[in-house]
């Protein structure tokens, strides 16, 4: 940065990234910041950009990483969608009114005085990373009953 870009200094990177859509300032990298203020140094001109409101400003640079960052935000919002199915996919009986199965052995390992907090997290847990469970359970070589108990 020049002594000149000192309209660099009133940029909200918090709203910039509300804009972007994205989650953390690490997330676009440092030459890219540098190159979009310099984009619109030259557009614009250092005495032109200190006249803005800072809100125009944050606008504007949020445009420049965006054509910038082209292929980065692609990315993002590509690993976003497929977070957001997987998680659909994962809840979709919660969200239809659906059933939730339990296993009764779950219950046995449940502190009775713990708080409601730890359990929330225990199930969700339990319910989150049940993929490797599915696996096991069909190569057991005793016979249960594999119906389970349903809410």
């Amino acid at each position: 940065m020049s002594e000149k870009q000192i309209w660099f200094y009133q940029l909200d990177w918090l709203n910039i990234l509300t804009i972007l859509g994205l989650d953390s300032i690490s997330q676009i990298p440092e030459f890219k910041k540098n190159k979009a203020i310099k984009n619109l140094s030259k557009q614009f001109g250092d005495e032109v950009l200190l006249t803005f409101k800072p809100t125009e400003l944050d606008e504007l640079v949020a445009n420049e990483l965006r054509n910038v960052m082209r292929k980065e935000l692609t990315i993002h919002t590509r690993q976003q969608e497929r977070k957001a199915r997987e998680l659909k996919n994962r809840l979709g009986s919660l969200q239809k009114g659906g059933v939730i199965p339990i296993n009764l052995n779950d219950l046995k390992d449940i502190d009775p005085d713990a708080d409601i907090e730890d359990l929330i997290k225990y199930f969700s847990k339990k319910f989150m990373n049940d993929d490797d469970d599915d696996k096991d359970d069909e190569s057991d070589t005793y016979d249960e009953d594999k119906s389970g108990y349903y809410i």
